[in-house]
C-alpha cells in the first residue's frame, strides 16, 4: 500500500513532492523519502516515521550547505517520493525509498513485490552491486544502473522491467538524464497527470490534484516517459501506444476516495491489493511460507505448541473463527475461539505451550489488549495480527504478524478483514508445515490457490454488481434478515450478518445452519429474506438440505454458491456465484457480495455507510 509520486517540469520539486506524500497519506505507511536531481547528482533524504520526520530531516539537510550527502538543492525540478508499508525488511531508513545502485546515479521508488529478487540479488553481487537495505525492490536500481550507459534510462527501465517478475509500479530517476523520468506498471496502482510544462506521476490522483485535473491511465506492461512538454507511453518492446486523456471533476475528498462514491466501496474494491500486500513475499516458495521474524515465537515453538487460543472482538472474530477451522484442518493443533471481552473475565486456563493469537485491526482494541495480556501473564506466548504498525499490540505481543491492508477509513471493517483471513490461512499452513501434518504436495496446493486471491477477488468484483443490485432493490426494505452457513460458511454469515447490521441498521442474525430447527425457524415466512452461505465443501448437502427447509416455509433464499455447482441455484430465489478455489479458501471471496448486498441496501435507504451511527473505527474503552 506503499505511495509514490514524482515531478518532472520547471517548478522547485521538492515541495510539490512533499505535499504530494502527504496527500497520500491515507494508504498508511511508516517510512518516506524523497530524491532530486540537484545539478549532475541525485540528492535524497529519507526517514522512519510520519512526514513531519521527512520535512523535519529535509530542513536539516538544507541547513548543512551542502556539507551534508544529501542536501535538497531549492533549483531541482525533477525529483521522486514514496511512503513506504514495510514488506521485506524491518522499518529502518536503510529500507526507506527512494533506493539507489552502488554508484548513486539511478534512484527508484516502487510499489509491490519482486517475487524473483533473491535470484537476481546475487547475480547482481556477482557483478560488483553492493546492496545497502534489506528490501527486494533495490534490485531494480542495480538493474537500472546496469544498462543505463548502453540503453540511456528509457531502454535501461525497459529491459529491467523484463526481469521481473511479481507485482509492482515503479519510477526510475539519474542526474545523467536531469528532465526525464520513466515508469513502469504491472498490477499495482500508477497513474499519470497532466500539465502544460510539467507532469506528474503518482500511485494516486490526490497526490497531484492541485496542479492538475487531466490524467492518463497507464496499463499493465506500459513504460511511460515523462519529460516537463510532453509524456511518451510506450510497450514492453519500446513501440510508441497511446493512452486517452480524461478529466477528473472530482473534489479533494472525492479524490481520496479514487472516484468511489464511498470510502467503503473503495476499501471494498481495495482487497486484491490488501490480499496481495498481505501474502506477496510471504508466499515467495511454492511449499512453505515465510511469516518474517516473529519475535519469540520460533519454529521450534509452533512445532510444539499444544493449543491455539485466539482471542478478537466483532469482525476480527469472524477471521479468527475462520483460523480456527484452518488451523485444525491444516495442522492438527486443538483451537479454542473467544470473544476477548468475554476471555479476560473468566479465568481461563491458559499456561506456557500455549500460543495466544490476538487480532486487532487498529493494535488498540482495549478488551483484545486486556485479553492477550492476561494470557502472557501466565506464560503463554502471544502472537498478534494488526494492521497498524507502532500501536500498542506490537508492543504487548512476543511476535506480530501484519495484515498491511493499508489505512481503512470506512468504520465497517472490509478490507481489513479479508487480509487478517490471509494472516490465518498463512499461519495455518506454516503450523501444518512445522508439525508435519501437511503433506509437501498439499502446501504447493494452497499456497498456489492463495496466490490466485487477487486475481480472483478482482474477477468476482467485475461480474457482481448486476445480480447484488437486483437483490438489493428485491430486498432493501425487509426489516429482518437470517443467515445461515456451516464449518467456514458459517464465519462468513457472521460477518456478513454483521455488515448489514451496522451499515444498514436492519435487524439481522446469523445462525449455524444444523442450529435452525432449534429456534430460528420460528423467525421465518413469506416476508423474509435468508442468506445462505453455500460454497463447495464437504457439508454442501448438507447445506442444500438446510436450504430446501427455508424454501418449504416460504422464504426468500439468496445463496452465495461456487461457480459451476449447479446443486445450489434450484432451491434459491437468487444465486451469486464466486470463483472457484480451495474450499477452504473460499471465505475470502464469498464474503466480498455479503459486503456488497449489504452497502447497496444501506444506501438505497439512503444511510451513511463511512460513519453509521453510534460505531467508531476503534474501540478503544471496554
Amino acid at each position: 500500500m506503499c505511495g509514490i509520486v514524482g515531478y518532472v517540469g520547471r517548478r522547485q520539486a521538492q515541495e510539490i513532492l512533499l505535499s504530494g506524500l502527504e496527500k497520500l497519506e491515507y494508504r498508511g505507511y511508516d517510512s518516506a523519502g524523497i530524491s532530486v536531481v540537484s545539478g549532475d547528482r541525485m540528492d535524497s533524504v529519507r526517514a522512519v516515521g510520519n512526514l513531519s520526520a521527512l520535512r523535519d530531516a529535509v530542513e536539516r539537510r538544507d541547513g548543512e550547505d551542502g556539507a551534508g550527502v544529501a542536501v535538497a538543492v531549492k533549483p531541482a525540478t525533477t525529483g521522486i517520493g514514496h511512503t513506504r508499508w514495510a514488506t521485506h525488511g524491518r522499518v529502518t531508513e536503510e529500507n526507506a525509498h527512494p533506493h539507489f545502485d552502488s554508484d548513486d546515479r539511478v534512484h527508484v521508488v516502487v510499489n509491490g513485490i519482486v517475487e524473483n529478487y533473491m535470484a537476481l540479488k546475487q547475480e547482481l553481487i556477482a557483478e560488483g552491486a553492493v546492496f545497502t537495505s534489506e528490501t527486494d525492490v533495490e534490485v531494480i536500481a542495480h538493474l537500472v544502473s546496469r544498462h543505463l550507459d548502453e540503453d540511456g534510462l528509457i531502454g535501461a527501465v525497459r529491459r529491467t522491467y523484463q526481469r521481473l517478475r511479481g507485482h509492482y509500479a515503479f519510477v526510475a530517476a539519474c542526474a545523467e538524464e536531469p528532465d526525464v523520468l520513466v515508469a513502469a506498471r504491472k498490477e499495482c496502482p500508477l497513474v499519470i497527470g497532466r500539465g502544460g510544462n510539467e507532469q506528474f506521476v503518482a500511485s494516486g490522483i490526490p497526490a497531484f490534484l492541485a496542479h492538475t485535473r487531466s490524467v492518463q491511465m497507464p496499463d499493465d506492461g506500459d513504460i511511460v516517459v515523462l519529460r516537463p512538454d510532453d509524456v511518451e507511453f510506450l510497450d514492453s518492446s519500446g513501440k510508441s501506444i497511446d493512452r486517452p486523456l480524461e478529466e477528473i471533476t472530482w473534489d479533494a475528498e472525492a479524490a481520496e476516495k479514487s472516484g468511489f462514491e464511498t470510502f467503503m466501496l473503495k476499501e471494498i474494491h481495495e482487497q486484491p491489493e490488501a490480499i496481495a500486500e498481505t501474502i506477496a513475499d510471504r508466499t515467495l516458495h511454492e511449499d512453505s511460507v515465510d511469516l518474517g521474524d516473529l519475535g519469540t515465537i520460533d519454529e521450534e515453538f509452533l512445532s510444539n505448541c499444544r493449543r491455539v487460543i485466539i482471542v478478537a472482538c466483532g469482525t476480527s472474530y469472524h477471521a479468527g473463527l475462520i483460523g480456527r477451522y484452518v488451523i485444525e484442518q491444516w495442522a492438527r493443533i486443538p483451537v479454542e475461539m473467544d470473544v476477548a471481552s468475554e476471555y479476560r473475565y473468566r479465568n481461563p486456563v491458559v499456561g506456557p505451550g500455549d500460543l495466544v493469537v490476538g487480532i486487532t485491526q487498529s493494535g488498540e482494541t482495549a478488551d483484545t489488549l486486556a485479553a492477550m495480556r492476561l494470557a502472557r501473564s501466565r506464560g503463554a506466548k502471544v502472537l498478534a495480527i494488526t494492521n497498524v504498525m507502532g500501536s500498542q499490540v506490537t508492543r504487548d505481543a512476543d511476535g506480530v504478524l501484519y495484515t498491511r491492508a493499508g489505512l481503512e477509513i470506512g468504520v465497517a471493517a472490509t478490507k481489513t478483514f479479508v487480509s487478517q483471513v490471509a494472516c490465518m490461512y498463512l499461519l495455518g499452513l506454516k503450523l501444518g508445515e512445522v508439525t508435519g501434518m501437511l503433506a509437501v504436495e498439499q502446501r504447493r496446493h494452497l499456497i498456489a490457490e492463495l496466490k490466485q486471491l487477487p486475481h480472483l477477488l478482482e474477477e468476482l468484483l467485475g461480474n457482481v454488481s448486476e445480480v447484488i443490485d437486483r437483490t438489493a432493490q428485491q430486498h432493501h426494505e425487509a426489516e429482518f434478515f437470517l443467515y445461515l452457513g456451516r464449518h467456514v460458511g458459517l464465519a462468513v454469515c457472521l460477518e456478513g450478518a454483521l455488515k448489514l447490521k451496522e451499515i444498514s441498521y436492519i435487524a439481522t442474525d446469523a445462525y449455524a445452519a444444523g442450529e435452525m430447527k432449534h429456534g430460528p425457524i420460528a423467525l421465518l415466512d413469506d416476508n423474509t429474506p435468508v442468506v445462505c452461505v453455500a460454497t463447495e465443501s464437504p457439508v454442501i448437502e448438507k447445506v442444500v438440505s438446510n436450504m430446501q427447509e427455508v424454501r418449504a416455509r416460504g422464504a426468500h433464499l439468496i445463496a452465495i454458491a461456487t461457480d459451476g455447482d449447479d446443486t445450489v441455484a434450484p432451491h434459491a430465489e437468487e444465486t451469486i456465484y464466486v470463483p472457484r478455489t480451495d474450499w477452504m479458501l473460499q471465505p475470502i471471496l464469498a464474503v466480498v457480495p455479503l459486503q456488497l448486498l449489504a452497502y447497496r441496501i444501506a444506501r438505497l435507504r439512503g444511510l451513511n455507510v463511512d460513519q453509521p451511527r453510534n460505531l467508531a473505527k476503534t474501540v478503544t474503552v471496554e
